[in-house]
């Protein structure tokens, strides 16, 4: 995919809240730089930047709007302009505006990256697909935690993330890296 000018970067749920060490092990610890390097450019190019945050409603949640963690990482915080949808679910198009935003604006295609792979990235980006938007994920620019099964058995947050984008790719979007994403544009 080459990134159109109408091509939008959706940055989903890069808040602190993410970085509290009950969660676990964690994949990929560039994601956060890896999402600032695509933040740079999209800006630079006056490409459309989109951030997405999430506001639990649960109660002992780290990303509780009423919680410090809620707060953007210093890595993705929106500029003024940049539009943020508020979600209380996984998929960021659930409960916001967010589809009609897109389409208000001709907005077809996007690149999204952020937190967590098998979470608000993975739904997003399948109702994104549903809905007829084409979407590249950056590999590189998310990440997981490990998770355990049902039966107790732990599953590496890599594999969890590795076995995540396997399933997106090729059904609802399209799974590059964040250099050749860039190489693109």
């Amino acid at each position: 995919m080459s990134a159109s000018s109408s091509t939008a970067l959706l940055v989903v749920d890069v808040q602190q809240g993410l970085d509290d060490p009950r969660l676990g092990a964690r994949n990929n610890p560039q994601a956060e730089q890896r999402i600032a390097d695509l933040l740079a450019t999209w800006r630079a190019t006056g490409r459309p930047v989109i951030h997405v945050q999430h506001l639990s409603l649960e109660p002992h949640s780290t990303l509780r709007e009423d919680a410090p963690g809620h707060a953007f990482k210093a890595e993705a915080l929106p500029l003024s302009g940049e539009p943020v949808f508020r979600k209380h679910v996984n998929s960021a198009f659930i409960g916001t505006e967010l589809e009609a935003y897109l389409r208000s604006h001709g907005i077809g295609a996007l690149v999204v990256a952020g937190l967590t792979t098998d979470h608000c990235i993975s739904t997003t980006v399948r109702v994104a697909g549903n809905l007829g938007f084409s979407v590249t994920v950056a590999e590189d620019a998310t990440a997981t935690f490990e998770r355990r099964g049902p039966d107790g058995a732990r599953y590496d947050a890599d594999l969890i993330h590795r076995v995540e984008l396997a399933s997106l790719h090729g059904e609802f979007a399209t799974v590059r890296s964040t250099r050749d994403i860039l190489a693109d544009l």
